[in-house]
């Protein structure tokens, strides 16, 4: 990793504008941590001292994603997951650093460390982002030497996060904003495409609202089909037309 001295915050003011780019050119999770991963890796690596880095990133009721700056290295955080422990989820678990100062003379989690010295890395270092509310996320910075005794390295690495941590936030919150937007906008397009439904159902068979929907509910259990494909079913028999068009449509 990198040896440049840390004297502050002010240390990488440009990471958290890269993850705003990033995220103009991408909003997308995978992309954007890749793009972060291959980032690290280029700014914290230093000739004759190689290291990459993978990020992983855990959001409430959405998968698991992950994404390395070396494609040959991708998925050690995923086998932390497999075997439950490891330096990424003690460091999220913990919310603190954890050194791996180097890997022959570590006795922790014996595969994921034999893995990890099997891509030719002797060191590693994982760090937990600060996300907002529920979310966590960890950078792992794998490095080709051991770590120094006395080295800065680790607080070089914990400055250029921290930094990191402030775009990947905003970043995740305006993903956040989106899929809310997006999932009302479904919502209220589904309400409007059954309402019209069950208008359609009351005029024809001069029924009240509570009997017209009921018939569209059982026509949804008996075809097998969710109720607003079966609404649009109806509207679009009785308005003559296979498209359903709502205010709602961008």
């Amino acid at each position: 990793m990198s040896n440049a001295d840390v004297s502050g915050a002010e240390n990488f003011p440009d990471v958290a504008l890269h993850l705003q780019e990033s995220f103009l050119q991408n909003p997308e999770v995978g992309a954007i941590l890749q793009d972060l991963a291959a980032y690290a890796a280029s700014r914290l690596g230093s000739p004759g001292r190689e290291c990459c880095c993978e990020v992983t990133v855990l959001r409430p009721k959405k998968p698991l994603t992950t994404a390395c700056s070396n494609p040959g290295a991708g998925g050690m955080n995923q086998l932390e997951f497999e075997h439950g422990d490891g330096p990424g989820l003690m460091a999220m678990r913990t919310a603190t650093t954890v050194l791996v100062a180097d890997l022959r003379l570590e006795n922790r989690w014996p595969e994921y460390v034999q893995a990890v010295r099997g891509l030719g890395f002797r060191s590693l270092v994982s760090i937990p982002a600060g996300l907002e509310g529920d979310a966590q996320g960890v950078l792992t910075f794998y490095c080709s030497q051991p770590v120094a005794l006395g080295s800065n390295e680790v607080d070089v690495a914990e400055t250029f996060v921290r930094q990191a941590s402030k775009g990947l936030t905003l970043a995740l919150r305006m993903l956040k904003l989106e899929e809310t937007r997006d999932g009302m906008t479904a919502a209220m397009r589904t309400r409007t495409v059954i309402d019209l439904a069950t208008g359609a159902i009351m005029a024809q068979n001069r029924c009240s609202q509570a009997a017209a929907f009921k018939l569209l509910r059982d026509a949804s259990s008996t075809r097998n089909m969710k109720l607003r494909e079966v609404a649009a079913v109806v509207v679009s028999s009785v308005a003559g037309a296979a498209d359903t068009f709502t205010y709602f449509d961008e």
